[in-house]
């Protein structure tokens, strides 16, 4: 919005020419994003007590966390709005990029908001698992085909790994079901993830910044050239969606840092894994997405092997899944856990990183 407006006053002064940076309207992204949080963070968190939205609290779990029953949730309406905004103001409306991954990331939200919506309206456990599978299922599979569809090379439906550069697969038609496990597997990661204060916001916001990375270089023939990544023309748009994300989750973390003052809930959780695998998939780095979110991956194999564990042998691996929760069932403190799975998270994005050199 604000490009196109820019564009137009360039010609009455050549001042203007200096918005058509991606880097400067990802920074610009990024600072309104964080703004409208903390903003919009108090007046939210107050609505949200005034509507009694809290969050029901398993009794089942760890028994520090039966203090947070009640604790405002839905919070993750206002990582949306902030990434929203923030991504129109500063982003070129004209990119399919930019579009592909703001609307499977409000789709993704719209069901986790339906789901959080039934849990603290009706008292149940939200939407039928069938129903919200489905409802995934769709979404996720209108982005596999369309982007599949859509693609203007060979090189958007082609399967890149890291560090060994012969190694790509141009899946043909196969990436359809690709790209929908990505995106269902890695929005249902990080919703697994987001079980205690903070936890699964901040690698959130380091896995953004690394993508940002791979989407600036990506779009950059130079770069992609030079490091021997695939070029995809306009994909470096995503930077402002990328850095959107990481103002807004900056912004939200003010507030949901430990002790939380607000949860995202489904609606934050559900539409932020769904964000981080749409932006791998049109940057063409699913592989080192599952590097970066390395957290997101352990929590849910603790996860897939305590239920088969248990269906199978009839014995539980962890004491709790997912595994942040058998750490704090150890004795370790919750800041204790969300810290240690910050820094493992630094490590693994730095590692990600490491791949556009190491080929």
């Amino acid at each position: 919005m604000l490009l196109a407006l820019s564009e137009y006053l360039s010609q009455y002064y050549s001042g203007f020419h200096v918005f058509q940076y991606i880097t400067l309207r990802a920074i610009l992204g990024l600072l309104t994003a964080l703004g409208i949080s903390l903003l919009l963070g108090p007046k939210m968190i107050a609505s949200l007590i005034q509507l009694k939205v809290g969050q029901v609290i398993r009794d089942d779990g760890p028994q520090t966390h039966l203090v947070k029953a009640g604790t405002p949730t839905m919070g993750g309406a206002l990582i949306l709005l902030a990434i929203t905004i923030a991504t129109l103001l500063w982003s070129d409306l004209s990119n399919r990029y930019m579009w592909m991954v703001l609307l499977v990331t409000l789709a993704f939200g719209t069901v986790g908001g339906v789901d959080d919506y039934l849990k603290l309206k009706y008292g149940t456990k939200g939407l039928a698992a069938k129903y919200k599978y489905l409802s995934l299922s769709l979404f996720g599979f209108i982005a596999a085909f369309f982007m599949y569809f859509t693609a203007e090379s060979a090189v958007e439906t082609t399967l890149y790994f890291p560090v060994i550069k012969e190694w790509n697969w141009n899946m043909g038609w196969l990436f359809i079901p690709w790209a929908y496990l990505v995106l269902v597997g890695s929005s249902n990661a990080v919703n697994l993830t987001d079980g205690l204060d903070g936890l699964a916001i901040m690698p959130t916001i380091l896995v953004a910044g690394g993508l940002a990375v791979f989407a600036y270089v990506s779009g950059h023939a130079t770069f992609a050239t030079y490091l021997d990544i695939p070029y995809i023309k306009g994909v470096g748009e995503v930077v402002i969606f990328c850095t959107a994300i990481f103002g807004a989750g900056l912004g939200f973390l003010w507030f949901n840092t430990y002790p939380a003052q607000v949860f995202m809930g489904d609606v934050g959780a559900l539409a932020l894994g769904a964000a981080l695998g749409m932006i791998a998939i049109v940057v063409r780095q699913e592989i080192v997405l599952v590097i970066m979110g390395g957290v997101f991956v352990m929590e849910t194999v603790s996860v897939i092997l305590q239920v088969g564990s248990f269906k199978l042998r009839g014995k539980r691996i962890f004491r709790m899944a997912p595994i942040h929760h058998h750490f704090e069932l150890k004795g370790w403190a919750e800041p204790k856990v969300i810290v240690r799975f910050w820094i493992i998270t630094v490590i693994l994005v730095l590692v990600g990183l490491a791949t556009l050199k190491v080929r």
